[in-house]
């Protein structure tokens, strides 16, 4: 068992007292990303009900509700504790899938494309703040070395869940188990997972005593909700993650636009795409946990984070070249594949590494905003972009290595920044890189 145990600890990187800790969040990301890959290959399939056409005004939809979103939200986290206003959230999102789910039961035709393309609007709300959300409290309680070291495997039960959520969507959606579950069961299946990371996030604030009671008020968001729109204003780090985060969103929408139409060209049939999006969306979930096991943590100490940031805007030029030779949904499946899962596994613990040693203003309120609201603006110009592009007779795969290119000058600035960080002691006395405490 000794011998067992310190090749458990090479392997994840862990360091005594942490693994209650790596288990709490682990859980809590598993049950998040369940609940969503329940429910992404439905999305997926609704939005291109009547062709991928759609999908412009679908984002175009989306970035409006989150124009209305953000300041609700970045309002609910100045008046309330993190121990409180984090559970809300979830609770929020699980009400909301209860609605869908009667609605889908009991309307004609469960609802019609109308319901359907309202579904896909809320779900691109829900994702992207309820994986937010969860960023923030690991940015708040672990620090920057845990982070390198210990990120990847919280990642890791993420990808679990995701991968469980999807293989369930396909079994379930294609009748591969022997029988079909309606949306509305999808969706019940859904708040279960909801609740169950509430659960496990209640067990991390208590280990980690979020409370005020204990001392921590300093750590707590303030009361001013326009603290993040200012902290963004006046710091060029955060100004380049909005960069980042946006070229990111732009290269990520031009591929789906091209996975919807592949797609819509390839299969026939609802259920058939549905069945098509859980595929990928498993593979992509396998790729991701293999690096994450093996590669993540060691990624983020050896080359670090400036250089795991250059890793997929590099990996991203070569998949728009691959797909302008040969579009179809082969190369397709495997560019989207082989980006996500680099994304997933090394991107994703990378960027939210920056906010580490930010304070809880930047954290909760410039972070949300970043990760949603700059999120789907990269979704906006992304999806509009190519009708631009037509008028001005450019061709899309030309501007999708433009914004590729963009992407990796980017990513070297944002590295430079973060290497002169840990170089000069003298950014550590900035409030822009203010220090939290160390959590217990």
């Amino acid at each position: 068992m000794t011998a067992l145990t310190s090749r458990l600890q090479r392997l994840v990187l862990l360091r005594p007292g942490e693994g209650r800790a790596l288990l709490l969040a682990a859980a809590y990301f598993f049950c998040l990303l369940l609940s969503l890959y329940l429910l992404r290959p439905v999305r997926e399939a609704m939005g291109i009900a009547r062709g991928a056409d759609w999908l412009p005004w679908l984002m175009t939809t989306t970035l409006a509700v989150m124009l209305v979103v953000n300041p609700v939200y970045a309002a609910l986290v100045s008046r309330l504790p993190r121990r409180r206003f984090i559970p809300l959230v979830a609770h929020f999102f699980a009400v909301n899938l209860l609605v869908f789910a009667a609605l889908f039961q009991a309307l004609p035709a469960h609802g019609g494309e109308l319901l359907g393309y309202a579904f896909y609007v809320w779900l691109s709300v829900f994702n992207l703040f309820v994986v937010s959300v969860f960023w923030s409290l690991m940015a708040d309680v672990f620090t920057e070395d845990q982070g390198k070291r210990l990120f990847g495997m919280v990642s890791m039960g993420g990808t679990l869940g995701a991968v469980v959520g999807a293989a369930v969507t396909q079994g379930l959606s294609s009748g591969s188990w022997g029988f079909k579950l309606p949306t509305a069961g999808l969706m019940l299946l859904a708040v279960l997972g909801l609740e169950a990371a509430v659960f496990f996030m209640q067990r991390l604030a208590a280990h980690f005593q979020l409370s005020a009671a204990t001392g921590q008020q300093s750590r707590e968001p303030g009361p001013d909700f326009k603290a993040g729109l200012r902290a963004i204003a006046g710091s060029r780090y955060l100004q380049l993650i909005c960069a980042y985060m946006l070229l990111f969103t732009v290269a990520s929408t031009f591929l789906y636009l091209m996975q919807g139409d592949i797609v819509a060209k390839t299969f026939a049939s609802p259920a058939e795409r549905t069945a098509a999006f859980a595929k990928l969306d498993f593979w992509t979930n396998v790729l991701t946990l293999t690096v994450q096991l093996l590669l993540t943590s060691r990624l983020l100490r050896g080359i670090g984070v400036s250089g795991v940031l250059l890793v997929l805007p590099l990996l991203t030029t070569i998949g728009f070249g691959a797909l302008a030779l040969w579009p179809s949904f082969l190369v397709l499946a495997l560019v989207q594949v082989l980006r996500r899962g680099i994304h997933y596994a090394v991107d994703r613990p990378a960027r939210e590494i920056l906010y580490i040693p930010l304070g809880p203003e930047e954290r909760y309120k410039s972070k949300a905003f970043i990760d949603t609201f700059v999120f789907r603006g990269g979704d906006f110009i992304g999806v509009w972009a190519p009708t631009l592009f037509a008028a001005l007779m450019v061709p899309v795969s030309l501007a999708a290595l433009g914004c590729a290119g963009a992407w990796v000058a980017v990513a070297g600035w944002l590295g430079r920044l973060v290497n002169r960080r840990h170089g000069e002691a003298s950014l550590s006395a900035s409030p822009v890189f203010n220090r939290k405490e160390t959590p217990t």
